[in-house]
């Protein structure tokens, strides 16, 4: 029996296709190098063609970050949920981590660069509130709901938003190899730090 050809997928639309290209820019040549020519130049396309959707450089890159706090979001709703809370929050901090790992440039992207001036950043800052309050919600079903308990909530999202960034950063940095680590200190890294976090905050509530 002959085998089916698998259809190609559709194109992506010019304001998709840009996304992507300017990501594969900033991979391959640093954010510092990015532009709407560099990317209408890996696109094929004439130089004007992304301006009918990205008014400016800036414009583009908020864009490439309200997308990556997006998927990070969606990352973290993905995670596996408990009643719990507790145990809900550890799960949503591995996922944290997973993301970072799996997901570096887009991490950085998120956390490493600064955002750009020219831009409408409405839309960008809704999604990266959007990824803290998914946070701040399993942190509500620790702490309850009042009003009176809103400044604990977000002190220890902060406090943990912070550890989890720089846990992140130290893991998946060149540095963490050249430390002379035993792999068994490597391998208990994350889950003693989450211990640690736990227990400060099984201290406040």
């Amino acid at each position: 029996m002959p085998r089916q050809k698998t259809a190609n997928p559709p194109p992506l639309e010019l304001r998709d296709a840009c996304i992507v290209a300017a990501q594969e820019v900033i991979a391959e040549h640093g954010i510092e190098n990015l532009s709407l020519r560099e990317v209408s130049r890996k696109l094929g396309v004439s130089h004007q063609a992304p301006y009918k959707h990205y008014p400016s450089r800036d414009h583009l890159l908020a864009e490439v970050m309200r997308r990556c706090f997006q998927r990070f979001a969606a990352h973290l709703d993905a995670r596996e949920h408990f009643d719990d809370p507790e145990r809900d929050l550890e799960s949503l901090g591995l996922q944290y981590l997973d993301y970072a790992r799996r997901h570096p440039l887009e991490y950085r992207l998120m956390f490493s660069t600064t955002w750009p001036e020219s831009a409408e950043q409405a839309d960008l800052a809704r999604e990266a509130t959007h990824a803290f309050d998914v946070l701040r919600g399993v942190l509500r079903r620790m702490h309850g709901e009042s009003a009176a308990l809103r400044e604990t909530v977000e002190l220890d999202a902060l406090y943990i938003w912070s550890t989890m960034h720089g846990l992140a950063g130290v893991m998946n940095g060149q540095c963490i190899d050249k430390l002379d680590l035993r792999a068994k200190v490597l391998k208990q890294a994350v889950r003693h730090a989450m211990d640690r976090m736990g227990m400060g905050l099984a201290g406040r509530i």
